[in-house]
């Protein structure tokens, strides 16, 4: 699949990995860029600075992402690439909320759901589509100190898993976004800001922090071989790869690197017990 001439809707796409692929669409030849983000200046600023156009939305409205879909197939001609790509980062393990997980699930899982469910079917009728999810390499591995982080990005990891299987007999491909440390303000979009940054939890970064350039560089070479997994830090494809051999020594070893990156008092698991 290549951008130009097509249109584009990328979500989450005022900052960080949105941008870069707002820009890289654009200079790859994107017919139009539709921004998408819940800070609807920044949208707006992006956009204009590709000609595209800004809208603020909050990605768990299924309606407003609906109303969103349908207006840009009017105005701006057939969706060739969808991108739902808006998140956020807490921290917390078992003691944390269930209203904190409920919205991450919101974010993470049903706005990828929403997207689809709005976009496929004009898809399926041209027999052509595509979708960008981005999760991240904590959907296939796992994540220290978030809970609610890991259990919604290996959520959204199955879904678009299930909507490739279902949906590819209609011509519309799916990738998955699973990287790892990225120079972005995910800390900053989160209610725990000032706790997440500097936090021993940002072990992400131990492969190298990638810039959204470098992120947007390896999905326009993924979407271009129509990969399903796109991995800009080429470390988690062995990652996953041992994990899928040997499960229990999987474990282990990240029990050992979880303790490893945590002083006794700031381990996980005495957010809960307190010990």
């Amino acid at each position: 699949m290549h951008i130009k001439g097509k249109t584009a809707v990328v979500t989450g796409g005022a900052s960080g990995i949105g941008e870069g692929l707002v820009q890289r669409f654009h200079r790859d030849g994107a017919a139009h860029v539709v921004v998408v983000d819940r800070d609807a200046e920044g949208a707006k600023r992006v956009a204009e600075s590709v000609g595209g156009t800004g809208i603020g939305l909050d990605v768990s409205d299924e309606a407003a992402l609906r109303e969103l879909v349908e207006t840009t197939e009017r105005e701006q001609g057939p969706i060739g690439l969808f991108v739902s790509n808006a998140g956020y980062v807490t921290l917390g393990g078992l003691e944390a909320p269930v209203e904190d997980l409920n919205r991450m699930w919101e974010v993470h899982v049903l706005a990828h759901l929403y997207a689809a469910r709005a976009v496929i079917p004009f898809m399926a009728d041209r027999g052509e589509g595509y979708l960008l999810n981005t999760a991240s390499a904590a959907g296939l591995l796992s994540q220290f100190g978030s809970l609610h982080y890991a259990m919604t990005k290996h959520a959204a990891i199955a879904l678009a898993e299930w909507i490739a299987i279902t949906h590819g007999h209609q011509g519309i491909k799916v990738s998955v976004l699973c990287p790892q440390a990225v120079a972005t303000n995910i800390g900053s979009n989160s209610p725990q800001a000032d706790l997440i940054q500097g936090t021993g939890a940002d072990v992400a970064s131990g492969d190298g922090t990638l810039t959204p350039e470098d992120v947007a560089d390896c999905v326009t070479e993924a979407l271009a071989e129509e990969r399903f997994h796109v991995l800009p830090h080429t470390e988690v494809r062995e990652y996953v790869k041992r994990k899928g051999a040997d499960v229990d020594r999987w474990i282990g070893g990240m029990q050992r690197w979880q303790s490893a990156m945590f002083p006794p008092e700031e381990h996980p698991a005495t957010w809960l017990t307190g010990q």
